[in-house]
């Protein structure tokens, strides 16, 4: 009997739809770079028709923004309009019966950013639910990809910063994170989203906010995604 080691290089094809939208005056803003808002869905979401993605998140806000154009508006839109006016926005749709895949989000990015002109510094997550333990996961993993994480009720699903190399320890303790949860919610306990923002501080992540809601189930998204502050700390963060 002996003991060998075996080695080999795969190659496989991956993609996802998505929903992409571009701030309007990036046609006439030739040479300014964009900030980049990655979304993940929730598991209510995946599928082949990416328009469902639409049913929460910031995609949520510009398609509502988009429908009110032109008519009076009743209400304010701040975190709408400071969502379309600033920020590339991609936001991809997991197949049906999959859960999201590293390598696909970052060739998605690697994707739109050889499209469209991004500011590579100020490349940003966010995701909901499944897309919350989705965004904990991609930003743990790959800290050097982005500027900031906004994981929201998400959890951590065995994501072991610990594993991580020594280099990328050193980017994760500079990314930051603030992580959003309700306190009633039944579907993905508070916990989670606890075990989680302790993990990062034990590991020496100086930035780790940790907002709660008192009386919000497990719908703690729409007013993570529809409160301007949130988008106003995104534009001030770089890499």
């Amino acid at each position: 009997m002996r003991a060998l080691s075996f080695q080999r290089v795969l190659k496989k094809s991956v993609g996802y739809r998505y929903l992409l939208h571009v701030p309007a005056a990036a046609e006439y803003e030739a040479k300014k770079r964009w900030p980049l808002l990655l979304f993940l869905h929730g598991i209510g979401e995946r599928g082949s028709s990416p328009w469902v993605v639409a049913k929460n998140g910031p995609p949520r806000l510009l398609k509502g923004l988009e429908k009110r154009r032109g008519s009076f508006r009743r209400h304010s839109d701040t975190a709408a309009d400071l969502l379309a006016e600033n920020f590339i926005v991609v936001s991809p749709q997991c197949p049906k019966g999959e859960t999201w895949d590293a390598d696909t989000l970052l060739a998605l990015l690697d994707e739109v950013a050889a499209s469209q002109r991004v500011d590579l510094r100020r490349v940003c997550l966010t995701g909901l639910s499944m897309g919350g333990f989705g965004t904990w996961a991609l930003a743990i993993r790959n800290p050097e990809r982005f500027a900031a994480a906004v994981p929201v009720c998400g959890g951590g699903l065995g994501v072991n910063a610990m594993a991580l190399s020594p280099r990328k320890k050193a980017v994760l303790r500079r990314l930051p994170f603030w992580a959003f949860h309700g306190a009633k919610d039944r579907i993905v306990p508070l916990s989670a989203s606890e075990s989680m923002v302790t993990a990062m501080k034990e590991n020496g992540v100086k930035q780790v906010t940790f907002t709660v809601y008192p009386d919000a189930g497990h719908d703690s998204w729409t007013e993570t995604y529809t409160n301007p502050k949130l988008y106003e700390w995104l534009l001030a963060q770089r890499k």
